[in-house]
């Protein structure tokens, strides 16, 4: 026998053995086939091509300086988005990639690792159920699903495929959130009996989109707007011949078709619960990130409409209060009608931790202001002269990350290629990412409580045994 005859023999040897092992661990035999080297080329699809899914080719992009990955397809029921988002991967790729209309065309190809979705929010289960089960990793955007049933069955189905699968709220790989964590788990500020955020912008938020009937600033300043005429009175770029409803629909009861609720779904009811859905998603999960909680004991949410009467259904102003098994209330709460400094409070029995500013921002501050041993006599600060534009005392500490950039109330933007990274490297590895599906299908049950409760105004609770929602 020759040393290459050797060598064969050698090689098949360890790829039988490799397989028995992958088998031991519960890969079966198409998950191994798909084990990635850590130099070959991931490449990706992109299902959805509307405005976030520009952010997520960006995403390919910044992580393809890092490691071997590129975008090689887009799909999209509309021929303008997919047009619009093969350019994109064409300027940022040098390459033309392939473009589908429908998903299933897309995920038939035996060359695609993973797909990242950015579409409806109502999309979002049942497209993740069907990637997964066409045997591709999949990075799907938040909410990760708005039915509890369409939720079940993802996260079935991503448990039996092993496939890798990351949700898009990426707080979870940054570096000052988890350094959030570490502090309240360690007990520094005692057991957690609050943590509350409100997350404000004063916009129309939704409305009036680049694809749809845009916006100039004529629009933007003019306070006696009708709203309505704006909306109503200009042509939208979506046409029906261009697109096809009912597939968009996705199960959804038939309707006449309407580019607005199409281009602005997040402001319709059937398809989004709006503010629950796009901000408290990411506000949830990180409070089930610095509590290690997996869902909420009750929900009960109000708001209504009182800024933007522009035919929106979902509410512009809403609160929710959540409580948690381990003792604790949460409070989410967001206005489109007024920006007054956004901040997050966890309060503990031995101190408070503050974010200040929207979403993931990068400033917190540590105090024991509110805690039993707050002061002594000598060192409680005078509030009375404390100005009222003072953003911080003598006495909060500033949160600071070694190696991470400096704080600051903006944090980075939602094009992270940290959390990017994430995923890729855990493709590789085939293990969990730092968003796994069990961290998607808990935001979900607190926003589709929180959504429920707005909805009927009911008090709500979670079966953990039934996996239920029970007035």
């Amino acid at each position: 026998m020759d040393d290459a005859q050797k060598d064969c023999i050698d090689r098949r040897t360890f790829v039988k053995q490799a397989a028995v092992a992958a088998t031991a661990i519960g890969m079966n035999a198409h998950s191994y086939g798909r084990v990635l080297g850590s130099n070959d080329r991931i490449r990706i699809g992109h299902l959805g091509c509307g405005w976030r899914s520009e952010g997520h080719v960006n995403m390919v992009e910044l992580a393809s300086k890092q490691t071997q990955v590129e975008s090689v397809a887009v799909c999209d029921i509309w021929s303008l988005a997919r047009e619009q988002r093969g350019a994109q991967v064409k300027k940022y790729f040098d390459l033309n990639p392939q473009t589908y209309k429908y998903s299933e065309e897309m995920l038939a190809r035996k060359d695609l690792d993973g797909v990242m979705i950015a579409t409806g929010d109502h999309q979002h289960a049942k497209l993740c159920t069907e990637v997964v089960r066409a045997g591709k990793d999949c990075y799907v955007e938040k909410p990760f699903a708005n039915v509890l049933s369409e939720a079940k069955e993802a996260r079935k189905a991503v448990r039996e495929t092993k496939q890798v699968v990351q949700m898009g709220t990426q707080f979870r790989s940054q570096p000052y959130p988890l350094a959030v964590r570490d502090i309240v788990q360690s007990g520094r500020i005692g057991d957690i009996v609050h943590i509350e955020q409100e997350w404000n912008v004063n916009e129309e938020r939704w409305r009036f989109v680049k694809n749809d009937t845009g916006n100039n600033d004529e629009m933007v300043q003019d306070r006696k707007l009708e709203w309505k005429q704006w909306l109503y009175g200009r042509k939208s770029m979506l046409r029906e011949e261009d697109t096809d409803w009912k597939r968009w629909l996705l199960g959804k009861p038939d309707r006449p078709f309407d580019p607005h609720v199409y281009l602005e779904f997040r402001l319709y009811k059937d398809f989004s619960s709006g503010i629950f859905d796009q901000w408290m998603s990411h506000g949830s999960d990180l409070v089930h990130l610095w509590t290690d909680e997996k869902y909420p004991k009750s929900a009960v949410a109000n708001g209504g409409i009182f800024a933007w009467k522009d035919d929106r259904q979902n509410p512009d102003t809403a609160v929710a209060a959540l409580t948690y098994p381990k003792g604790f209330l949460y409070t989410y709460k967001t206005t489109f009608g007024n920006s007054y400094r956004s901040f997050t409070r966890i309060m503990g029995r031995d101190g408070t931790i503050e974010g200040h500013g929207c979403e993931g921002g990068y400033l917190y501050t540590i105090t024991k202001e509110g805690g039993r041993d707050e002061f002594s006599e000598e060192t409680e600060p005078d509030y009375r002269s404390i100005p009222i534009t003072a953003p911080l005392q003598e006495h909060e500490e500033v949160l600071h990350v070694p190696g991470a950039p400096s704080p600051s109330s903006q944090g980075p933007n939602d094009d992270d290629v940290v959390h990017m990274m994430n995923w890729l490297t855990a493709m590789r590895a085939r293990k969990d990412p730092n968003a796994n599906v069990d961290h998607g299908f808990s935001h979900s049950i607190a926003c589709i409580m929180a959504a429920q409760s707005y909805w009927s105004g009911k008090k709500l609770y979670w079966n953990p045994e039934k996996e239920e929602i029970e007035e």
